[in-house]
């Protein structure tokens, strides 16, 4: 990292060596046309004097006014960026003036929210209307908030002596969605959910109730009492009220965000796949979902259904990290009379043993049906169950679970959650 120079009170700062040499050469020739003249003396002193205003015209050489457009495109769809996308990026550079310019070196700075910084060179050779256009592609990107760094250009004259910069400002931010995965259906959990309310829940669903969600365009055919009044007067569009479906029981995820329940950050990013999925899966049934987000800083969701908190769950899983410290018990007790009673809990975590069991018989006993999608199983260890010896080495950790009368699912893989869920795959 080069040091600032510091200028002391009266003291002007230093010419380049470069420009100290121009104006050493251009001061013999001159004194050798002076005193000595002739054809030779001025050819030279005319060379030199045509060089020096070629190269000190590079300062006015319209670099620093250059403007510029960035064009972001995912590569293979138009859809949003989701972990693992790769972004192809177009700069197109525009730059004024006449003074001729060779080549021009860019470098793209494209820094994540946690300090992570990706550099981009490159170079173009402008056309006749000094117009040119800069294209890469980024790596897969990770999970995250991400924003462009003003873009540096940087020119030389034809003899390499002086460079020329300049800043192209086109801080953009982008949004790195967690990777999701379509959830056709949820086998176990409609069962479940048929078998507490001992109807189908599919009527159910799908009937209002009198708590307001939010407000929604106006559909032909809208009864004149869901006219929202307000929100027309102040769009100018009409506008309906939107009420809260009936769903119960109310589902809670809960992301176990515990740093030492992890062993690497792909399986912490496989979790948060995963609750992204169940959202996705969720909001597309109209489900009332809620999050717990237990970590460094303690975030909690009520179960709604809602577009509008949706977006905020996706949003927290954005920037969402593995910094909690705390033990996941410690947390769901402080909190459990949050809790709706008779919820469903879905616990996404790769913890097993002792400690997981431990937290499904507290969820029990709390009166809410829990739920381990145990993430990344790979390996058997023995188990400690709350009652009773240890399991066997070569025992299952989700059949364990599920013998004692809990669901539980194991994902190795996002691509796997789909089968998982659908009840294609079978434990025995």
């Amino acid at each position: 990292m080069k040091r600032p120079v510091l200028l002391r009170f009266g003291e002007r700062p230093r010419l380049p060596a470069a420009l100290w040499f121009l104006i050493t050469l251009f001061t013999i020739t001159l004194f050798f046309l002076l005193f000595q003249g002739g054809k030779l003396a001025s050819m030279l002193f005319i060379i030199m004097l045509l060089l020096s205003v070629y190269l000190l015209s590079g300062y006015w050489s319209g670099i620093r006014r250059s403007q510029g457009t960035r064009k972001l495109t995912v590569q293979g769809s138009e859809a949003k960026v989701e972990a693992g996308s790769m972004l192809d990026i177009r700069i197109s550079v525009q730059i004024p003036g006449v003074w001729p310019i060779p080549y021009v070196l860019l470098k793209d700075r494209l820094i994540r929210a946690n300090g992570d910084e990706s550099v981009f060179e490159g170079s173009i050779v402008p056309d006749w209307k000094r117009r040119g256009e800069f294209h890469y592609l980024t790596p897969p990107l990770r999970r995250g908030n991400y924003r462009f760094d003003a873009t540096e250009c940087l020119t030389e004259d034809i003899f390499g002596f002086f460079q020329h910069k300049g800043r192209l400002e086109m801080q953009e931010p982008i949004t790195v969605y967690p990777q999701t995965v379509a959830i056709r259906e949820w086998a176990q959990f409609h069962h479940m959910l048929k078998g507490m309310q001992h109807h189908s829940t599919s009527t159910r669903s799908h009937r209002e109730t009198t708590q307001i969600n939010g407000v929604r365009e106006y559909i032909y055919g809208d009864r004149l009492s869901r006219i929202h009044w307000n929100a027309t007067a102040k769009t100018g569009t009409w506008k309906s009220k939107e009420f809260e479906r009936e769903s119960l029981p109310k589902t809670i995820v809960v992301l176990d965000r515990t740093s030492r329940s992890y062993r690497d950050a792909m399986q912490f990013e496989l979790a948060v796949s995963i609750a992204a999925s169940i959202f996705r899966f969720g909001i597309g049934r109209e489900l009332a979902l809620g999050l717990l987000s237990p970590g460094k800083t303690f975030t909690y969701y009520e179960p709604k259904m809602s577009q509008h908190q949706h977006t905020e769950i996706v949003n927290h899983l954005v920037g969402v990290e593995a910094d909690g410290f705390q033990s996941l018990s410690q947390m769901i007790k402080e909190r459990s009379r949050e809790w709706p009673q008779g919820c469903f809990f879905v616990l996404i975590s790769p913890s097993k043993g002792g400690p997981m069991l431990q937290i499904l018989k507290q969820l029990e006993l709390m009166g809410v049906n829990p739920c381990h999608i145990w993430v990344d199983g790979g390996g058997t260890q023995p188990l400690k169950p709350l009652n009773g010896p240890t399991a066997p080495a070569h025992e299952d950790w989700v059949k364990a679970v599920r013998a004692l009368g809990y669901m539980a699912y194991e994902v190795n893989q996002l691509a796997d959650l789909p089968e998982q869920l659908g009840g294609v795959k079978r434990y025995a």
